[in-house]
């Protein structure tokens, strides 16, 4: 199904990788692409349970616009462990305007997709989406 905004499609990967991550926990993080060619966006990187926050800030590129979905886990004020699934949207400064527009343009129609999302994060900086971040936006 096209984007009409931008014309990108949704591989249906996408949608089953996000499934698993949400209800069966499957995955730390996915990290999404949009291939340009194919007109579709689709899964990069998968990151196991066992890996961490930052394994995730580690697969964004320096210079290139990505989405990626982060289950992050963490303990209340009460020591009650409680989970958040975080939606990033990730625009580097360095990156091509081109692939930012596009990447800007197909964002909401493919959040929309993944039905769960909890908390949205915008990020053009490894600044913005440090470890201290997920924990004050979760809570």
């Amino acid at each position: 199904m096209a984007n009409a905004a931008s014309g990108m499609a949704v591989h249906d990967d996408c949608k089953l990788k996000f499934m698993e991550l949400k209800t069966k926990r499957t995955y730390r993080f996915i990290v999404y692409k949009i291939e340009e060619l194919q007109k579709q966006v689709v899964v990069e990187k998968i990151g196991e349970p066992a890996e961490t926050h930052e394994a995730l800030a580690a697969s964004l590129p320096a210079d290139e616009c990505r989405y990626a979905v982060f289950d992050f886990d963490f303990l209340t004020a009460e020591d009650v462990p409680k989970s958040r699934i975080f939606f990033v949207a990730w625009s580097p400064d360095t990156a091509k305007v081109r692939s930012k527009m596009i990447y800007a343009s197909s964002k909401d129609r493919f959040k929309r997709e993944l039905d769960g999302i909890q908390i949205e994060l915008q990020a053009t900086d490894p600044t913005e989406m440090d470890l201290d971040v997920f924990k004050s936006r979760a809570t």
